[in-house]
Parts: structure tokens; C-alpha cells; sequence
């Protein structure tokens, strides 16, 4: 089974699945590259206007897989593939559509920030638990999020690392709106189609234009948090975080 589908859903739009069910579609090393070559190929197909990014079986993704991390971590590889998608997900130059059912935890949350639009279905669930397992904010969250959010909730959710809803993720700009259960990738799937009936150099264009005046400061911040990160995966308290999440 492929962690990642890839498939045409409609007139130039690209569903990119996050395909591991079984566990709420939780990021290995495998499924980022696998996310990888799916937003690189879709970038570089002239028929491609736009990328819908959803998870399987009714969840977006919860996160990066605990196991998984805590071997790259004892083998000194570190979190740098995914480090390597957040680079890719956040310089990609055809708009990118997302829709949230079930968890978008740690990294599922993160990502959104660097989606041009994002739907989630009400019964979603966001966390960013990255100081309860020991470790430091990624994905240019720590620059993205206060942005977006003003620096009291952005603290809010960074910090105390505590879920919250979908009303939440709208009021903290992570998303464009709340749907109904089950329905998330129709929104988002009409809002794709809409994306890639538009001009696409004048669309590629406005997305340019629009990240341009945070996008060095985005890139440095991915940077300097990738290092930190990667230091805190072999850390005492990471490592302790990690053991008692896998004996649950």
C-alpha cells in the first residue's frame, strides 16, 4: 500500500492522499517522501493548476509517527525529510488546497499555515503538542502562527500544546471555514476547481506576490527551528516524552 496516492480529480487539480488509515495517516519517513515527489511532480505538470492535499479514512493526518521519529532519532537521522517537505509544501508555486477531517495534529497542523486555502470539517481536531513531547515548534510556525494569530494565542497554542477545535484553528487564520462532517473535501474540491479555471500566471503570480514579504524570513525560521528540533529529538526529555507515548 502507498502511503501517498496521487490522482486527477478534476480539470487541473491533483488530490494528494495521505494514505495510512490505520494510523490516523501519522507521517513516516515513507509517506514524506512520498508527499515530496507528489507536490514536486504536480509542480512541474504544465496540465496541473492546483493541489488538493487530504488524509484517508477520515482523518488528516496525525502527525509525524512517534516509533518512527524515535529510530531516526537513535540513528542521528534526525527529522530531516520532513524538514525537506516543509521546504517543498512552503516554496510550491501552484496553489494548494487543503481539507481537514479528524486530526490535523503536530505537523498536520503546521502545514495548513503554508496551504493557500484550508477547509475543515466541524468535528476536526488541532493540536501542536510539540513542548508535551519535549520538543520545539517547526514548520515556520514560530513565525508563521503569530502572524497570522496575534503572539497571545499563538503562545496559547505553542506553548500549552492543548487541542482545539475547528472554530479555534478560523479564529487563529489556519482555516477559511468550518463544514459539516464528511464534507471538507467537497469544499475544498470546489474551491480547487474554481483555483485552476483562474489564469495560471496571473494565479502563480498573486501567490508570489502575497508570499513574497515573509517568505525569506519563513525560510530562516524553518531553518533555525529544523536545528533546534533535530537537537531536542536526542534530548532527555524528548526521549522520555517518546517512550511513554509508545507504552499507551
Amino acid at each position: 500500500m502507498s502511503e501517498v496516492l496521487s490522482e486527477i480529480v478534476a480539470a487541473g487539480v491533483v488530490q494528494i492522499t495521505m494514505n495510512r488509515p490505520d494510523r490516523k495517516n501519522a507521517l513516516d519517513r515513507a509517506s514524506y517522501a512520498g508527499l515530496i515527489a507528489a507536490i514536486t511532480a504536480a509542480e512541474a505538470d504544465a496540465t496541473i493548476r492546483a493541489i488538493l492535499l487530504t488524509g484517508a479514512g477520515g482523518s488528516f493526518t496525525s502527525g509525524n509517527d512517534i516509533k518512527d521519529f524515535a529510530m531516526a532519532a537513535a540513528t542521528g537521522e534526525g527529522a530531516r525529510i520532513a524538514i525537506d517537505f516543509l521546504e517543498v509544501i512552503s516554496t510550491a508555486k501552484k496553489p494548494i488546497v487543503a481539507a481537514v477531517e479528524g486530526f490535523a495534529v503536530g505537523i498536520g497542523t503546521t502545514m495548513l499555515l503554508h496551504c493557500d486555502l484550508a477547509f475543515t470539517a466541524r468535528s476536526a481536531t488541532f493540536r501542536l503538542p510539540f513542548v508535551t513531547l519535549g520538543l520545539c515548534p517547526e514548520g515556520g510556525s514560530s513565525y508563521l502562527l503569530p502572524l497570522v494569530a496575534g503572539s497571545k494565542k499563538a503562545a496559547e497554542l505553542l506553548m500549552l500544546g492543548e487541542p482545539f477545535g475547528p472554530e479555534a484553528a478560523a479564529e487563529a487564520g489556519l482555516v477559511n471555514a468550518v463544514v459539516e462532517p464528511g464534507t471538507a473535501l467537497e469544499a475544498g474540491l470546489a474551491r480547487a476547481k474554481t483555483l485552476a479555471a483562474l489564469p495560471p500566471e496571473s494565479l502563480a503570480l498573486t501567490k508570489m506576490l502575497l508570499k513574497r514579504g515573509a517568505a525569506t524570513a519563513v525560510a530562516e525560521t524553518i531553518g533555525t527551528e529544523a536545528r533546534h528540533f533535530a537537537e531536542r529529538l536526542k534530548s532527555p526529555e524528548a526521549m522520555a516524552a517518546f517512550m511513554a507515548f509508545l507504552k499507551k
